[in-house]
């Protein structure tokens, strides 16, 4: 239990880092070679490109995770509390269909791709595992989002017996908006 608990907490961190990690070496190493040993990397920039790719979609599930994906909170200010976690969780419920979407469909084009038998051309690897960036991330993205429906209506729950939003509500409230 303490190891699915770590991974909830963790999975997204760890991967962003070393996906990020590996990107800054390896252009840094192909600058290197460049300018320095002036011969350049034919495979550099291309790991480069597919590590920003798994970058962005891993991104977007610890974006959801953290409550700091992009979202218009302009209509918010105008609703009280419970509302707005109302709008919280249709937001979320939307945002799990286009994931729902994302991931049937782009695990279509990355299983075809698999079975074509495509590869990269310097690296040589698979392009469905590329492909597989966006079912992978959004899958995450959607398991998150799940998480957030359910803290959502234990919150509206929490809000209808104490009339006050819990303490970890923090996502309903607005940068401009001071708690009171």
């Amino acid at each position: 239990m303490k190891a699915v608990k770590w991974l909830d907490e963790n999975l997204e961190k760890y991967i962003l880092f070393f996906l990020t990690t590996v990107m800054v070496v390896v252009v840094f190493v192909q600058v290197f070679m460049r300018y320095v040993m002036s011969n350049s990397l034919s495979w550099s920039e291309e790991l480069a490109r597919y590590c920003f790719i798994w970058l962005i979609y891993i991104g977007i599930s610890y974006a959801v995770k953290h409550h700091r994906h992009i979202k218009v909170d302009a209509a918010l200010l105008l609703f009280k509390d419970k509302t707005k976690i109302y709008f919280s969780v249709l937001s979320n419920v939307l945002f799990l269909i286009f994931c729902v979407f994302v991931v049937r469909y782009g695990y279509g084009i990355a299983a075809q791709l698999l079975a074509f038998g495509q590869t990269t051309p310097a690296l040589q690897i698979p392009t469905g595992i590329v492909y597989m960036a966006a079912p992978v991330g959004m899958g995450l993205a959607g398991i998150r989002l799940i998480q957030n429906i359910i803290k959502d209506i234990q919150a509206i729950r929490t809000f209808d017996q104490t009339q006050e939003l819990p303490e970890d509500a923090e996502p309903y409230i607005s940068p401009r908006q001071e708690k009171i």
